[in-house]
């Protein structure tokens, strides 16, 4: 024992009891609550199984985070955790002083360990130290049946042998317990796995072919508490192979998705030209909307901006969504839409050229990005002149002008150069005291991208926080 760092007399109390695991069982009646996290903490590391079974029995607290103990899964201590509650599940009375409602094996609950060991020399690090939103009710009510908590990353063909044993557990018992799930992230994962999982109602983040999400469209729409969905890549079939009935099933799901604040559709190809069939589908106002790398005809912005589910948004992505060749009055017309809560407008490499720009102007009052766009010099300044009497501007990112570039689309760092010392000079001359991150193409006289903003360049590969 350290001289400078002595053990609690909870922590020397409970190694004192596990020398004898019967002692310990058998005195868990009489303990102090205060002992328990100390006395699971020290039977958890040191492997006292029977010592854990008995523990999770006679728990006095709502919620056991035992994930804020694993830095890697492991079985043998689930095992002994899962077997007490087995015996839990089937009692008819629970012991006196038991209060166990869930059981949390996301990497989560570090403060609670914390809090009553009085040390984190044990306890894995989370970025996430807060308590979950879940606690608070939890605690003042507790949620008959039982609920496990968990978060979920399918990266293999096969699932590890602590997730395979956990999800074996909860299905043999699904009529006394919930999985709760609330991330679900699938990444070459095998189809009948994928559909084992979303039967017992998990989030999930999918990446499939259009016939792929067609089937499993009716498990996503019983995920009613749903908030945020992304699907992302999902490929279109052969012309010949094309069936109109993927595109009902998938959206008409989204009528049984009465929570949904955040919807996040990358590459979504096959809604071109009916995208109002999905937005028709929407049951609330969202807070969050990405439809981003994919083609958009002028009908679906149309449907877009008079879709009574986007009136409340904070952000909008549509990065990616060709806008070239659409009416310049569409997009001021969906901005005008969401412009009373927007605060985050995303469109990068949207093929804007100076028409939709200068349209939508008046709206570029919050935090927005205009990279991979094609503007023109005069263009340009007069949107530096337009935001530099906003106030409440957030961060900007603006592309490059197309002078710096040949009438064949070729990169020319001279001229390059000259346009931003131009437009460099101008922020100087307005004073703009915010910081105006201006995204530099890569060449090869200056690496990767540079960063330019009033008073310095700064030169590496990523946009700085």
């Amino acid at each position: 024992m350290s001289v400078r760092n002595p053990l609690r007399l909870l922590n020397l109390a409970g190694k004192s009891l596990l020398t004898n695991e019967a002692l310990a069982i058998s005195a868990l009646e009489y303990l102090p609550i205060e002992l328990f996290p100390p006395l699971f903490m020290e039977a958890f590391y040191g492997r006292h199984r029977k010592t854990l079974k008995a523990l999770v029995q006679a728990w006095p607290f709502v919620r056991l985070p035992l994930g804020g103990l694993m830095q890697t899964p492991h079985v043998v201590t689930l095992q002994a955790v899962l077997e007490g509650l087995d015996v839990l599940l089937t009692q008819k009375d629970r012991p006196r002083k038991c209060k166990l409602q869930v059981l949390d094996v996301r990497n989560t609950g570090q403060d609670f360990w914390r809090m009553w060991s009085g040390s984190s020399v044990h306890v894995s690090s989370s970025s996430s130290m807060a308590p979950t939103a879940e606690d608070g009710p939890r605690i003042e009510k507790p949620l008959v049946p039982f609920e496990v908590f968990t978060e979920l990353h399918l990266k293999e063909r096969t699932m590890s042998e602590f997730l395979t044993y956990l999800l074996k557990w909860v299905e043999q018992r699904d009529h006394f317990l919930h999985l709760c799930c609330k991330k679900l992230k699938m990444v070459s994962f095998p189809m009948d796995n994928i559909m084992k999982a979303l039967s017992m109602e998990l989030h999930v983040n999918c990446t499939w072919h259009l016939s792929t999400l067609a089937m499993i469209a009716p498990l996503l729409g019983q995920m009613s508490n749903v908030q945020k969905l992304f699907v992302s890549h999902t490929h279109l079939p052969d012309p010949e192979e094309w069936n109109e009935q993927h595109i009902v099933k998938i959206t008409s799901q989204f009528l049984r998705l009465h929570h949904l604040q955040d919807l996040h559709l990358e590459s979504p190809l096959y809604l071109e030209g009916c995208l109002d069939q999905m937005l028709r589908c929407l049951m609330n106002p969202l807070d969050n909307l990405s439809i981003t790398h994919c083609l958009r005809t002028d009908s679906d912005l149309t449907h877009l901006s008079q879709s009574p589910n986007i009136s409340q948004l904070k952000s909008l992505n549509l990065s990616g969504v060709t806008m070239t060749y659409s009416s310049p009055d569409l997009l001021p017309a969906l901005l005008e839409k969401v412009s009373a809560t927007l605060q985050e407008l995303y469109l990068e490499q949207s093929g804007i050229r100076d028409s939709h720009l200068e349209a939508i102007l008046p709206a570029l009052s919050h935090c927005f990005s205009m990279r991979g766009n094609l503007l023109s010099m005069p263009i340009m300044e007069k949107m530096l002149q337009n935001t530099s009497e906003l106030p409440s501007l957030g961060r900007e990112l603006y592309p490059d002008p197309q002078e710096g570039f040949s009438s064949q689309g070729i990169l020319q760092p001279g001229r390059l150069a000259q346009c931003w010392t131009e437009l460099l000079e101008i922020l100087k001359d307005l004073g703009c005291p915010r910081t105006i991150w201006i995204c530099f193409t890569p060449c090869p006289h200056f690496g990767d991208n540079t960063f330019y903003h009033p008073e310095s360049i700064i030169y590496g590969g990523n946009i700085p926080g």
